[in-house]
């Protein structure tokens, strides 16, 4: 089976403007976030795709591997399936370029999920909340499953709702690592966004809305996506931790 990891990694992101250059330790996030992907040994290739000649540059000129892609793509999906479309691949795995602290355990997890079960076409990755602060974060997406661990739903607010207030729901987040066929994800770039995910600015629900399931897979800990500056922050902390 051929595994290849896709980092999208645009330059002007809205909300963090060229955070994938912000220094992080002695490395800037994409670097950290390219060289930890291909440390885990998992993949067969491993290439970040640009809209940017900074973030190219940045990546050629320490010994990785680049794809100049355009810069009018909707989504980190749209933007590796036009890389993908010309390779000769099984799995694509999307890590997403703010991901600094990517760790072999849950993308080897993550790939289980399609030999466990042939029908698995798209699966990502979620962790457990328990930060209420971080639960009604709408930077931070939460994600409902069925006993499959197929997801729901996925919103920026709080699912589930705790009206009961005897109940209590585990609230889980989704981490922005997607596995997909290579065919799953060429046919997503062919739909038209989807309402549901033009009104939350979530990619994945264009799969469900168009009636393919994802397989989500727990993991335990994924490090601190950079989204915020206040995100940097935690990062840099978690990373002083880690060198001690």
């Amino acid at each position: 089976m051929n595994i290849v990891a896709l980092i999208p990694a645009r330059y002007a992101a809205t909300r963090y403007p060229a955070k994938l250059m912000q220094q992080l330790g002695n490395k800037t996030v994409i670097r950290h976030t390219y060289d930890n992907t291909l440390a885990t040994g998992l993949f067969n290739d491993v290439w970040v795709v640009t809209d940017s000649p900074i973030i190219f540059n940045e990546i050629t000129q320490h010994g990785g591997k680049a794809l100049m892609s355009k810069k009018e793509h909707e989504s980190g999906s749209d933007r590796i399936a036009e890389a993908a479309e010309q390779l000769d691949v099984d799995i694509i795995v999307n890590v997403q370029g703010d991901e600094p602290f990517v760790q072999k355990q849950p993308l080897q997890k993550l790939l289980d999920a399609f030999r466990n079960d042939e029908s698995v076409q798209v699966a990502s990755l979620m962790q457990v909340l328990t930060d209420e602060k971080l639960i009604a974060d709408p930077n931070y997406v939460k994600v409902a499953v069925n006993n499959k661990m197929d997801a729901l739903f996925f919103s920026r607010s709080v699912i589930p709702y705790q009206r009961d207030k005897n109940v209590n729901p585990v609230y889980y987040e989704h981490i922005g690592v997607y596995a997909f066929k290579k065919q799953a994800l060429l046919q997503f770039t062919k739909w038209p966004i989807t309402p549901l995910e033009a009104a939350e600015k979530i990619e994945c629900l264009r799969y469900l809305e168009n009636g393919v399931p994802l397989r989500m897979v727990v993991t335990e800990y994924m490090g601190v996506e950079i989204d915020t500056p206040a995100d940097l922050e935690r990062a840099g902390q978690l990373l002083q931790q880690n060198m001690q």
